[in-house]
């Protein structure tokens, strides 16, 4: 059953991610993504075989308590923003936040279950609920790493010195390599990551006992 319910819950958040990316460009002035019709929620234009199913997964059969998935990147033109610095950290931030909001409205919708919820469905509806925390947040954490080409690693590019900043956008064609490199060869590097994930959750977990 949890299998099952990973795999939606997983795509449903890449997407959601990924539109928010597109949908904030527009915003600072970049159309690329809406032309190209990544402002949906039709999971398709989106999805990518390896990073929103066959990596998730494999990665749920390791036993490792590490789960991780992506959508196919956002193409934008940082050339069209208003602001080439800051534009681009908020695009790069959008998708962040809105995983991060998703998370926090599941746990507000975990705290309503938990008071009101009767029924069969109870016990589908939480495990969904806690999955859907736990993979946002996951997200959320995972892409703050501020390398390249993740999320952070565009909000971390603005701030470095002018002399580092060719040569560490260059890196970003080894970044994944490097960080999934880090996670499973590196002893704790897994709970390195999943810390401020475990606290986070910690934090959603005992808000809805409040409810209870």
């Amino acid at each position: 059953m949890q299998f099952a319910l990973l795999i939606p819950i997983l795509i449903f958040s890449v997407v959601l991610h990924e539109v928010a990316h597109a949908w904030v460009a527009r915003r600072e002035g970049d159309d690329t993504a809406d032309r190209l019709g990544r402002i949906t929620l039709n999971p398709f234009p989106h999805l990518d075989l390896m990073g929103s199913v066959i990596v998730p997964t494999v990665l749920y059969l390791l036993p490792t308590s590490f789960l991780f998935g992506w959508a196919k990147p956002v193409p934008v033109d940082p050339r069209n923003y208003r602001d080439p610095k800051w534009s681009d950290v908020r695009v790069s931030l959008a998708g962040i936040a809105i995983n991060l909001l998703l998370a926090a409205l599941l746990t507000v919708a975990g705290a309503l279950l938990a008071r009101y919820g009767t029924g069969a469905w109870v016990d589908v509806a939480g495990e969904a609920i806690m999955l859907g925390i736990f993979l946002n947040l996951i997200l959320a954490i995972f892409n703050l790493i501020p390398v390249p080409p993740l999320d952070g690693g565009h909000v971390a590019y603005h701030f470095l010195p002018h002399g580092f900043r060719d040569r560490y956008r260059a890196f970003g064609k080894y970044g994944i390599i490097a960080i999934f490199g880090f996670l499973f060869l590196v002893p704790g590097g897994i709970r390195i990551l999943l810390y401020p994930v475990e606290v986070l959750l910690f934090a959603s977990m005992a808000f809805i006992q409040v409810w209870m």
